[in-house]
C-alpha cells in the first residue's frame, strides 16, 4: 500500500491501483516499438505490482498499528516469484520486461540471503534465455523497460504527494531516448507539467483511486482489511500539460 497521511486521517493507495496510473501515463507516450511489444509494455506496467501477500502477521501495519507504508515492508521473494509465475502465461517478453524490473530493484540485496542470490541469479540468466529466444538485443530490451521504469516513478511521485511546492522541479529518471526528465506544477491548482515534454498529446489527465480512512490505529491485520473494505472511495486526477 501507499500510505498518505491527512488530516483526517488516512489515504490509502493499494499498489496495484499506482501500477495502472504508471501504464496511462506510459499510454501517453509515442509508441517506438511493435504493436504486440508496445502493449505487452503496457501489461508489465499495469501488473508490475500485482501477486502481493495477504495481510498476515501484521503485514499490513506498522507496530504502533497504524497501515504500513510499502517502504516499510521487507524485499517479499515469495510475491517476487509468484509475479514472475504470473508473468509466463503472458509470453516472454513480458516475462523478460517484468524480470528487468525485479532486477532493478532487488540487486543491491544481493549477498544477504542464499535464497535471493539464487533469484537474482534465475533472472540474469533467464533475461539472456528470453533476449536470444526473442531476437532482440539488449540495448533495446533497457530501452523498453527503462520507459517502464520511469513511468512508474511519476506514478509514485504522483501517488506520494511527492510534488514540490512554490514550483520547484524533481527529477524523475532518464526516458527511453536517455533524456532526463522533471516534474513540476508551476501553481498550486494548475496542470502537471514535465520537461522536456515527452507525450504524444500537449495536454491528458490521468486517475487511480484512493480508500480514505479516518481511523489513526488498528488492532490487527483483520481490522484494518475490514475498514479498507468499508472505506469511502475518492478518484484522485492530475492534468498534465506542457508548459
Amino acid at each position: 500500500m501507499i500510505v498518505n497521511h491527512t488530516p483526517a486521517g488516512w489515504q490509502i493507495i493499494y499498489q496495484q491501483a499506482h501500477a495502472l496510473l504508471a501504464a496511462q501515463l506510459l499510454h501517453q507516450w509515442p509508441p517506438f516499438l511493435p504493436t504486440d511489444q508496445w502493449v505487452g509494455l503496457l501489461a508489465a506496467a499495469a501488473q508490475h505490482d500485482d501477486e502481493q501477500a495477504d495481510w498476515t502477521g501484521h503485514y499490513g501495519l506498522t507496530p504502533a498499528g497504524a497501515p504500513a507504508n510499502f517502504t516499510m515492508k521487507e524485499f517479499s521473494l515469495e510475491q517476487a516469484t509468484r509475479l514472475m509465475h504470473a508473468a509466463r502465461f503472458q509470453g516472454r517478453w513480458r516475462s523478460l520486461l517484468t524480470s528487468l524490473h525485479l532486477s532493478t530493484l532487488y540487486e543491491s540485496l544481493r549477498g544477504q540471503k542464499a535464497e535471493i542470490d539464487a533469484f537474482l541469479d534465475e533472472q540474469r540468466a533467464s533475461q539472456q534465455r528470453w533476449r536470444r529466444e526473442l531476437k532482440i538485443k539488449k540495448a533495446e530490451a533497457e530501452q523498453a523497460y527503462t520507459l517502464l521504469h520511469w513511468c512508474d516513478r511519476l506514478s509514485l511521485i504522483l501517488c506520494r504527494r511527492e510534488l514540490p511546492e512554490m514550483g520547484r522541479a524533481l527529477e524523475i529518471y532518464h526516458g527511453p531516448d536517455g533524456r532526463t526528465h522533471h516534474v513540476l506544477r508551476p501553481t498550486e491548482d494548475g496542470p502537471v507539467q514535465v520537461q522536456p515534454w515527452p507525450f504524444a498529446e500537449p495536454q491528458f489527465g490521468v486517475s487511480v483511486e484512493a480508500s480514505v480512512l479516518h481511523q489513526l490505529q488498528f488492532s490487527n491485520d483483520a481490522e484494518l482489511a475490514q475498514e479498507l473494505r468499508e472505506a469511502p472511495i475518492e478518484t484522485l486526477r492530475w492534468e498534465l500539460a506542457k508548459g
